[in-house]
């Protein structure tokens, strides 16, 4: 996730890091290279371009404008409830370890260790990496490499625990089933960020938008070169940097637990969580937290 302060006015003009303009950049020197072919086919042949009239031109932008908006707004929702569903997580898992308060030291590291194992597991999961190596360090018991799914799996574990509790005495039937509701809040979490990360946008609906805007862009410059000749670059490559700025954007949200720099910042949430269950536990040589790298928290 991008973090920096509000930009000023020479931020606005010139700053790079944290902007779409490094993804974009290679279309826009594309762009760029026709355009100048363009006005230079104009200027050796007056007249070449005469009869493409810039009025589709308008009417095909406020379209495609209001289109990209649609799909941004679609691609930002899915950002936004990830944020969300992150920030339950996190509220479970502070009610879960208020909750077992007044547990023995030995159980409520079991349980409060297992819910640092289940949070880098998710962050694992959702990323593709290896759950499995992520949760080892923190579950005791093991989870079997068999498993189709180790982060749920290892919340099974937390459960199975609480519930030999309750069986052994040391936890009522009512404080089981609160600690319980805890758990099925985490699994909620769970599936509801799988959801996201396994159901993209459709394909057709961003690959209309990819065309028509690379078509779009590609013949502006001919429809603008015969009046405008050199400053055709200017209203081009500012038209090409919007369309393409905000397609990249909403990629980028559209996979809000990828390792985009506007993607949520999974590790530092995650790392977040690890602190303050340690610190629950009475351990006072805590992980620092994850600060940005370039401006992006990841």
């Amino acid at each position: 996730m991008i973090v920096r302060s509000k930009p000023g006015v020479w931020d606005v003009a010139f700053a790079v890091n944290g902007s779409i303009l490094p993804r974009i950049a290679p279309h826009l020197v594309a762009i760029a290279l026709i355009s100048l072919l363009a006005v230079l086919a104009a200027m050796e042949h007056p007249g070449i371009f005469a009869r493409i009239s810039a009025i589709p031109f308008t009417l095909i932008g406020i379209a495609l404008s209001v289109f990209m908006s649609f799909r941004n707004s679609a691609c930002y929702a899915r950002w936004w409830e990830g944020r969300e569903l992150w920030g339950k997580l996190i509220i479970a898992c502070r009610s879960f370890a208020r909750q077992t308060s007044t547990l023995d030291d030995d159980d409520r590291r079991v349980l409060l260790r297992g819910l640092c194992g289940f949070c880098f597991g998710l962050t694992a999961r959702l990323r593709g990496g290896d759950e499995l190596a992520a949760i080892k360090p923190w579950s005791d018991g093991g989870i079997a490499s068999s498993v189709p799914n180790p982060t749920s799996a290892l919340l099974s574990q937390i459960g199975t625990h609480c519930l030999i509790l309750m069986k052994r005495g040391r936890i009522d039937p009512i404080h089981y089933a609160v600690l319980e509701g805890q758990l099925t809040a985490l699994s909620d979490v769970q599936g509801g960020c799988e959801r996201i990360a396994s159901t993209p946008v459709p394909f057709a609906y961003s690959l209309l938008l990819h065309r028509t805007a690379l078509i779009f862009c590609v013949t502006l410059p001919f429809a603008l070169a015969g009046s405008l000749d050199w400053w055709t670059l200017l209203p081009v490559l500012l038209v090409a940097y919007t369309f393409f700025g905000l397609d990249a954007l909403g990629h980028e949200l559209e996979a809000p637990f990828g390792l985009e720099p506007n993607a949520l910042p999974l590790d530092a949430m995650g790392r977040a969580i690890e602190r303050e269950m340690l610190s629950l536990l009475g351990e006072r040589d805590l992980p620092a937290p994850l600060e940005p790298c370039h401006n992006v928290l990841m």
